[in-house]
């Protein structure tokens, strides 16, 4: 295959053009004008036989006289440009069509869990939006904002400003209209939920465990929320939890990582907040809960989402997580809440302060300085 020499006359080539497969031209059929074809496909040893056929037909249509120079003839049924003579326009393309094709381009690329939690989601929230066409960003905007969080129409927005980037790129629209429209959307400065203190009491955690436990529709989480709060990890560092970071005889776990929400969905972080790694001892309680999942390989994670991945720590507070604490009348406090409620009953329980900071990856001071004076309203842990 040729690739980035002249084509000599009537013959095609393959190039490589940043990872994406094209077509050069010979120069011969546009007046001495370089031209390309963009297949819109990732340079793979099989996409490169689908190009190597496109080479034979453009080539066998070039020696019979029967050449389309607009091109149209030769790409794929979702990139042909619109001409004169049709009556759709580039800001008529249906854009969830644009959107799948640009989200394919993605999935072998990205981790499973960025695709399920970014890409995914992004085509849910597309599915329910009524409008369809690029012309209609603004009343996508406008939808987006009425009907999704803040920070999930920006990073919407944002997604349907790079697939339109793309779009541009291989003449699927002229335009983007979504560039900027993210960044008018005005986040509220997240709140450090560190300092936001306020614990359950352990008879209010008892019975969430309970209910958890018992619930027909959440009893998979059950684990998940004793850990949380056995353990006083931050959520982000279980849902990030792998069994290689369990000891094989169960008496430490390691937290080095955490999943957070990035610009395409969730991802995976190395390091913690505070630190590159802490390690937790692991007393009976924690023994039953890892026992009762039943270790798995290295690389699984230990407390998966329903369908496997991730667990959204969002989706599980708005869905399980106040469904439960809804049904027993409990003061809402987010799921957060299970660390400062696992660091107050330590502090109650006279745990020395340093030993608590070293578990949790705080200070001593730290804990001084926030914890002891939200003591009231606990009961004394029984112990």
């Amino acid at each position: 295959m040729q690739s980035g020499r002249y084509a000599s006359k009537g013959s095609v080539s393959i190039e490589n053009h940043e990872g994406r497969l094209r077509l050069r031209l010979p120069r011969q059929l546009y007046g001495g004008k370089q031209k390309y074809l963009t297949l819109g496909l990732d340079d793979t040893p099989g996409n490169r036989v689908i190009a190597q056929a496109k080479v034979k037909q453009i080539e066998s249509d070039i020696t019979y006289e029967r050449f389309d120079l607009t091109l149209n003839k030769y790409r794929p049924e979702h990139m042909r440009m619109v001409n004169a003579e049709q009556t759709a326009t580039f800001t008529d393309k249906n854009l969830k069509e644009v959107w799948r094709e640009f989200a394919a381009t993605k999935k072998n690329n990205c981790a499973p869990g960025t695709w399920k939690n970014g890409y995914m989601v992004i085509t849910s929230h597309l599915s329910r939006c009524p409008y369809n066409t690029v012309d209609d960003a603004p009343k996508i905007s406008d939808w987006a904002q009425a009907n999704l969080t803040p920070d999930t129409a920006k990073r919407f927005l944002m997604q349907l400003s790079a697939c339109c980037n793309w779009a541009v790129k291989l003449n699927l629209v002229r335009k983007n209209p979504f560039d900027g429209m993210a960044s008018e959307i005005k986040i509220k400065k997240k709140s450090n939920e560190d300092k936001e203190i306020d614990p359950f009491t352990a008879d209010e955690r008892d019975r969430i465990i309970e209910e958890f436990s018992k619930n027909r529709y959440y009893s998979y989480y059950a684990n998940y929320v004793k850990f949380l709060f056995y353990s006083g990890c931050r959520p982000s560092e279980a849902v990030g939890l792998q069994w290689k970071h369990i000891s094989p005889d169960f008496t430490t776990i390691t937290f080095e990582q955490s999943v957070v929400m990035g610009a395409n969905g969730l991802e995976l972080k190395k390091g913690l907040k505070t630190q590159d790694r802490r390690a937790f001892p692991i007393n009976s309680q924690l023994k039953e809960i890892l026992g009762a999942i039943g270790r798995q390989n290295s690389e699984a994670l230990v407390f998966p989402a329903p369908e496997g991945g991730w667990i959204d720590i969002h989706n599980f507070r708005n869905r399980a997580w106040k469904r439960v604490l809804s049904n027993l009348d409990i003061k809402y406090r987010k799921p957060y809440q299970t660390r400062h409620t696992f660091i107050t009953l330590c502090v109650l329980a006279n745990v020395p302060v340093k030993r608590i900071a070293s578990w949790v990856g705080n200070s001593p001071s730290v804990i001084m300085q926030h914890y002891t004076g939200k003591l009231d309203h606990i009961q004394v842990p029984e112990i």
